[in-house]
């Protein structure tokens, strides 16, 4: 399942800070009839996930009837990252970049996002 969807990098400032970035609401539906078939507890769903030329695996972890999308913490370093940066997950991995139906309020990166963890 490949979802393409964008949202904005902001930080969480619990027990685990991290940046996170949040999954629209109408890409959430999708995620969570797929939540029964592939997550390991909880609701999470696990995924690999890739910022650039940066891949990291997590899980979508749900959250006031979303999905969040957790950045690990060397990732913003790794690509210059920065809270309210706004990344695309594409359902393609070949897309550019800047896809044209990216809205940019600072700068654009592309994160990829495939459910499943990668051996």
């Amino acid at each position: 399942m490949n979802l393409e969807f964008s949202g904005e990098v902001w930080f969480w400032k619990g027990p685990a800070p991290s940046h996170i970035v949040t999954v629209p609401e109408q890409e959430c539906g999708a995620l969570e009839a797929t939540s029964a078939f592939v997550s390991y507890g909880w609701g999470m769903i696990p995924v690999t996930a890739q910022i650039g030329g940066t891949g990291w695996t997590t899980s979508l972890f749900p959250k006031d009837g979303r999905y969040i999308v957790p950045v690990k913490a060397w990732v913003p370093k790794a690509e210059g990252l920065e809270v309210g940066d706004m990344v695309t997950v594409p359902s393609d991995p070949s897309m550019s970049d800047q896809p044209a139906n990216c809205q940019t309020p600072t700068r654009s990166v592309t994160l990829i996002c495939a459910l499943g963890w990668r051996t």
